[in-house]
């Protein structure tokens, strides 16, 4: 059976962009075949190549999110570089910048400004908190849109707040980005016209606020943080085992109750004991069901209590460290490892989690050096060397 192509080969994507949000979406784009331009800075480039220098002395977050790109330093305050970027998007299917909100408005280079002239162009403004209302120009990092969005204050222990250990606003505008990016190639397939998408982090993490926001608005009580505890389940929390590993186990409903009190506790009585027999009871009961379970998994290592949760059918998992992910059985039996080139040599990285049967495994690229391709894109757009030259000289590409 013949293999397909990558669901976006022969796609063009110019991007203008730093930290996360937009270079996590573009990058997805550039995974499922398309031709990634990031335009960068002169001095130091996108400003997350400094971040740290722990990916063999690459910045992390920028190995994470920009494989797979060409990377052209403009300097977009020159006439001579704002130019030859239209130029580049004159011949590009996807736009997608987060510069400061009303930066690429003042550049002509708002997705607005593109699309009326460049009606087949999909062009894609993310910002922090949209181009209207009173937060439209305050600063958006993905911390602060955390705190704005409610996301701090349902994370965390009773006793104190905290934030989500991963970019969560920047990771959901990027998805809301990503998507939002196919929608619209997919409406001009069937129009002809592209058009403006806008996506913002406060809106897209309030989103995926879901069940405590619709809790809230309806009548509901603020949820209470709980750490890694359930607000309205029992027991559904990480207990310590006795080699100091940890395991988490999820009880849905009171028939798992009874098979892990029968086969896991040892305490059949507790199954039918009406301060335990229901969910709710032991939701009322919450300090001495965890006591009971606690109490159990304490004799067992992590492996054994694994072991036993699993034959009865009760839902656990390991609280794994990140080096343990990075290690993970489950990952390394489905393959899904691979190594990506880099000026500093191979970096080991995740296949994206989009499986297209029958098609070309995703396309895992090369992390750009700044400026590594300015030249032979410059090329292409049909400028001389001694143009390029000039340019160089003047301080306009680098």
């Amino acid at each position: 059976m013949s293999t397909q192509p990558l669901p976006l080969e022969g796609i063009t994507v110019v991007a203008v962009e730093q930290a996360v949000s937009a270079p996590f979406a573009t990058r997805q784009l550039a995974d499922l075949g398309a031709r990634v331009v990031k335009v960068e800075r002169l001095d130091g480039g996108d400003f997350a190549r400094g971040y740290d220098t722990a990916a063999r002395g690459l910045a992390s977050h920028f190995v994470w999110c920009n494989r797979g790109k060409e990377s052209v330093a403009l300097d977009l305050k020159d006439p001579r570089g704002l130019d030859v970027l239209r130029r580049l998007v004159a011949d590009a299917d996807v736009f997608v910048q987060n510069l400061a909100q009303g930066a690429a408005a003042r550049l002509g280079l708002d997705a607005a400004t593109l699309c009326a002239a460049h009606p087949r162009l999909v062009a894609v403004d993310i910002s922090g908190y949209g181009a209207g209302g009173p937060y439209a120009h305050k600063r958006a990092y993905d911390m602060l849109v955390q705190c704005e969005a409610g996301l701090v204050s349902v994370t965390g222990t009773p006793e104190r707040a905290v934030k989500a250990g991963i970019p969560a606003a920047d990771i959901a505008a990027a998805m809301y980005a990503f998507s939002g990016v196919l929608a619209a190639l997919v409406r001009r397939g069937t129009t002809g016209l592209g058009g403006p998408v806008e996506i913002s982090m406060l809106e897209a993490l309030a989103e995926w606020l879901g069940h405590p926001l619709h809790h809230v608005m309806h009548g509901g009580t603020e949820p209470a943080r709980t750490g890694v505890a359930h607000a309205v389940i029992a027991p559904y929390d990480a207990y310590d085992t006795a080699d100091g590993g940890q395991v988490l186990l999820s009880v849905q409903n009171d028939r798992e109750w009874r098979r892990l009190a029968e086969l896991v506790l040892g305490r059949r009585e507790l199954a039918e004991d009406p301060d335990f027999a229901t969910n709710a009871a032991r939701v009322a009961h919450r300090t001495r069901t965890d006591e009971a379970v606690a109490r159990a998994l304490a004799t067992f290592t992590a492996a054994e209590a694994i072991a036993r949760l699993e034959a009865a059918g009760i839902a656990c998992a390991r609280i794994n460290t990140v080096v343990d992910v990075a290690a993970h059985p489950q990952l390394a039996a489905r393959g899904r490892w691979r190594e990506v080139g880099s000026a500093v040599g191979p970096l080991r990285a995740l296949l994206p989690p989009i499986n297209l049967g029958g098609s070309q495994e995703a396309r895992m690229g090369a992390v750009p050096a700044l400026g590594e391709h300015t030249c032979a894109t410059l090329r292409a757009l049909g400028m001389t060397d001694e143009q390029l030259a000039e340019l160089r000289r003047d301080g306009v590409i680098a």
